[in-house]
């Protein structure tokens, strides 16, 4: 009798299949395999080896090839992927193939190298001390490292790392977003040299599964990489961190739908670690549990490095005929002047990203989507920037054939355009996912404004985060409101922690940093609070509409969305899926509702929102009608577990 193993694929099925060992083969549990699944060959997890064979099953097919020489996981990341599949309402299969290197792969996006250097002895602050203090005396716990931005919380995080190593415990080190890695392995990688690790899906499979195995097999106690090295297979696990903690992209946007926090928490409770959150602009969700005590606070409330905060100024873009007021065009002529540097910040690419027809009315949309097209002037190319779909620029309007057509916003392509012409004296770069394509283009750029051959740098969100430079005397946010406008209830908190995070580049060396915060909306609530500092005012005013209103952290939310070809069909879905909900104390069904986005990709889209303050009844509920419902052919279920958007 040949050895029987059981193995899970990362498909919506909620079972275990067994299969055979070929003679001569060892495949061991934590390995992966390739298994014929029906017609398929599709790659699996062994999840338990030596079984024997379930009752009633007569013929047992063998696995085509074993993929690992060792096993990638052990009963730790079982374990894992099992509260995964439980929280997050996926299958174990779907858990594993996210945790584990060689899963889904995100876009690459460009790693800059390093260049070793000497560093100086940093003495700390009275501040960075004691936080540093209560964070090493801890042997588990949750902790949130709130500090203005520049005022050394990185810092405090390295001291906390060398201590954990130095007990002989495991470090992961998170960042939200791929591009940032580089600064923090610079970093690391000068105080810890070899034992650093990076790990993260936008590198090639190859290398994220070296690095896994340096981790697994104990080379490297150090783990650093974005939203996914939350997975780590880090040995004696003693540390976690999670750098900028209230970025959205710590949430994933595929199947499990995780959030790294909440995965984080979970394994240092598990495994008896530490864990520090830190950020300038803490979630909504981590401020309401520091007031609630379930997370310690620790504050670092002063600028180091001789910046102080910048100085703060709202100007309104109402009568401007120009994406840039007045005042920031004399602001950034001072600042060359003064031989210092500019950065603007404007969350949206392109040249322009509404055309339409002044005669009609007619506006150019995605043929397969529910938004707008953005014209990308260089490129020559109408783009969504939801499926990509790309097509030629119009000179008529294509429904009655007026002439008197015309584009109207702005995105960073214009405003580049737009400073060119303003200050053709002055270099001008662009840094945005259409100018950094080609690899090297970012080191470059990068390079080239720190040393200050460039003098004005503009750019998304890019620019607006992890970049430290001492020649920046100002920032300009062209357009602040953009993000109020959508019909999502975190849109204030985002507005504010971006406001807030985009203003920190500036005076973070010098004393004299100045932030022009551009807006249509200059009396907005808001727009002023950040402007002025007053954090502890906004969230206080946000946390009350909050609790008016009903949603996070006052309940907890499961967003299911039903998408299909067919609209008709994704809305008959999601209303016989409402009608198998059980009625549970407090559960609140809204819905179902044509989402905002009503459709992506050529997919029709209908929602439901399940609310409840107890999470133990919104779960549940939805646990029990997911395992009692097949959608019908051509209709595919998001389950979001704690959503971070609604469109």
């Amino acid at each position: 009798m040949p050895e029987l193993i059981e193995v899970v694929f990362n498909l919506p099925v909620d079972r275990r299949f067994t299969y055979a060992v070929p003679e001569g083969l060892e495949v061991r549990a934590g390995m992966r395999v390739t298994a014929p699944f029906g017609s398929r060959r599709l790659l699996g997890y062994v999840v338990a080896d030596g079984v024997q064979a379930p009752p009633g099953l007569t013929e047992v097919k063998e696995i085509l090839r074993r993929v690992d020489q060792q096993p990638l996981f052990g009963a730790e990341h079982l374990s894992m992927a099992g509260w995964l599949s439980g929280m997050y309402l996926c299958t174990l299969g779907e858990a594993l193939a996210a945790m584990l290197p060689g899963g889904r792969r995100e876009a690459e996006v460009e790693e800059l190298a390093w260049e070793p250097a000497a560093e100086a002895e940093i003495l700390l602050s009275a501040d960075q001390a004691l936080a540093v203090e209560r964070i090493t005396a801890a042997r588990d716990g949750l902790f949130y490292l709130y500090g203005v931005t520049g005022s050394g919380k990185t810092e405090v995080f390295l001291r906390a790392a060398a201590a954990s190593l130095a007990r002989g415990r495991g470090v992961i080190y998170l960042v939200p977003e791929i591009a940032l890695t580089h600064q923090v392995v610079e970093i690391f990688s000068r105080r810890f040299g070899s034992n650093v690790a990076v790990l993260h899906s936008g590198l090639a499979p190859s290398r994220r599964l070296a690095e896994w195995s340096r981790l697994r097999d104990g080379e490297a106690r150090l783990a650093i990489g974005a939203r996914s090295a939350v997975f780590a297979p880090v040995r004696d696990l003693g540390l976690l961190v999670i750098d900028e903690e209230h970025e959205g992209s710590y949430k994933s946007g595929t199947t499990p739908r995780y959030h790294a926090r909440q995965v984080a928490m979970h394994r240092a409770r598990a495994q008896g670690a530490v864990l520090v959150m830190g950020s300038a602009t803490p979630s909504l969700e981590a401020w309401h549990s520091i007031r609630e005590g379930r997370l310690v606070r620790l504050t670092l409330s002063q600028r180091l490095s001789g910046g102080s905060l910048p100085e703060v100024r709202v100007r309104s873009l109402a009568g401007e005929s120009v994406p840039l007021s007045r005042p920031l065009i004399a602001e950034i002529r001072r600042t060359h002047d003064a031989g210092r540097q500019t950065i603007l910040f404007l969350n949206r690419r392109g040249f322009a990203y509404f055309f339409h027809c002044r005669s009609c009315g007619y506006e150019m949309k995605c043929r397969s989507c529910s938004v707008a097209l953005t014209f990308h002037k260089q490129a020559g190319r109408m783009v969504c920037h939801y499926c990509g779909f790309r097509t030629e620029p119009v000179a008529a309007c294509p429904e009655c054939g007026s002439l008197d057509v015309g584009y109207s916003g702005f995105g960073t392509e214009k405003i580049e355009e737009e400073l060119a012409r303003l200050f053709p004296d002055l270099t001008v770069r662009r840094i945005d996912t259409d100018a950094v394509r080609q690899r090297g283009t970012l080191r470059g750029l990068l390079a080239e404004f720190r040393s200050g051959r460039i003098d004005i740098l503009v750019g998304t969100q890019m620019v607006a985060k992890g970049l430290n430079f001492p020649g920046v005397k100002l920032v300009g946010i062209v357009l602040a409101d953009s993000g109020l406008r959508l019909p999502d209830f975190r849109a204030a908190e985002r507005t504010f922690a971006l406001i807030v995070q985009v203003s920190g580049r500036a005076g973070r060396y010098h004393p004299d940093g100045t932030v022009v915060v551009q807006t249509y909306m200059p009396a907005n609530r808001t727009i002023a609070l950040a402007a002025a500092g007053r954090l502890e005012e906004f969230y206080a005013e946000e946390l009350e509409n909050r609790r008016a209103l009903g949603f996070p952290p006052f309940t907890r939310l499961i967003r299911l969305v039903f998408r299909s070809r067919s609209a008709a069909k994704a809305e008959q879905a999601a209303e016989d899926f409402a009608r198998r909900l059980e009625p549970a104390r407090g559960l609140e069904v809204l819905g179902p509702a044509e989402c905002p986005l009503a459709v992506i990709a050529g997919s029709s889209r209908t929602q439901i929102l399940l609310r409840s303050v107890e999470f133990s009844q919104v779960h549940g509920a939805t646990r029990r009608a997911l395992s009692s419902f097949s959608p019908p052919a051509g209709v595919y279920i998001e389950v979001d577990v704690d959503p971070v958007s609604l469109l």
